[in-house]
């Protein structure tokens, strides 16, 4: 009797485990289940690209994306992002979105970049001018000029410098060739800056009249300084100096003389007398 109770107890606890760990696998299922993201496409670009760049099958891949992670202005198809240009340089798996590409009937190149009422000016530089290679597209610049003034007399004379533009972003940075005074061909760097129709005839004067210096900044750095002009002869000039001072001593007045006074005794007679210190 005992054995046949001790096998009842023992099959039910067997089914009671079956149920309880069958119960604890589908909840385990359903939390895994949940926690785990669905995925969504998402274009990014398969090489790096520079301004300008037309869009293709060719440059863009699609990869997988959290679905709880969106990207705003993100593509989830290629076909959406073809024949397009993108408007900012773009490295190689970065996300394609549409605050980077030109409209699709802007075209590709150098004009899709160009925001409506902006300019993109050329100007050329050399080695120092651009400062030794760190301007690039994308990067910050403020842009100086040293000229002579009107009306300056003599050469090197009444030169000034000062800030025409600043805070002008650089569209493009490369070369062209030219003939030198030889009219031998040399290679000229130029840079490319997107200005407003009133900073470009500003940045066109100072480029054909004077020396145009290119100043890099902080990308970040948006602030608005104006800096005063410097004329040459103010750097240049050495300190003023001081007139000689000639001070005017007054005479000494002669000190009085001293008196020595002497007792002078003639015979029976007594005699005091002064004498002078000559």
């Amino acid at each position: 009797m005992n054995r046949n109770r001790m096998i009842i107890g023992l099959t039910v606890a067997v089914i009671v485990a079956l149920f309880f760990s069958s119960y604890v696998y589908r909840v385990v299922q359903r939390s895994a289940a949940v926690k785990a993201p669905g995925t969504r496409k998402l274009v990014v670009a398969d090489r790096a690209m520079q301004l300008g760049t037309r869009l293709d099958a060719s440059n863009l891949s699609v990869i997988s994306w959290p679905s709880d992670e969106p990207i705003p202005g993100a593509f989830s198809r290629i076909e959406d992002c073809i024949g397009r240009a993108v408007i900012t340089p773009v490295t190689q798996h970065e996300p394609i979105l549409e605050g980077k590409l030109a409209p699709r009937e802007a075209g590709a190149g150098l004009p899709a970049a160009i925001p409506e009422g902006m300019r993109a000016v050329s100007v050329a530089v050399n080695e120092v001018v651009g400062v030794a290679g760190f301007v690039i597209p994308g990067t910050m610049v403020d842009v100086l000029v040293t000229g002579q003034l009107p009306g300056g007399k003599g050469a090197g004379e009444n030169y000034i410098t000062r800030t025409v533009l600043e805070n002008v972003k650089v569209l493009a940075a490369g070369q062209k060739v030219e003939q030198d005074r030889d009219g031998k061909p040399q290679t000229v760097p130029v840079v490319t800056l997107l200005v407003s129709p009133d900073a470009a005839s500003k940045l066109t004067m100072a480029a054909t009249e004077g020396k145009i210096q290119l100043a890099l900044r902080n990308t970040i750095d948006a602030k608005v300084t104006n800096p005063a002009p410097v004329l040459q002869g103010v750097l240049f000039a050495g300190p003023a100096a001081a007139p000689a001072h000639t001070t005017a001593h007054k005479p000494t007045p002669p000190s009085r003389p001293s008196l020595y006074i002497v007792e002078v005794i003639t015979g029976g007679k007594k005699e005091t007398k002064s004498f002078e210190n000559q």
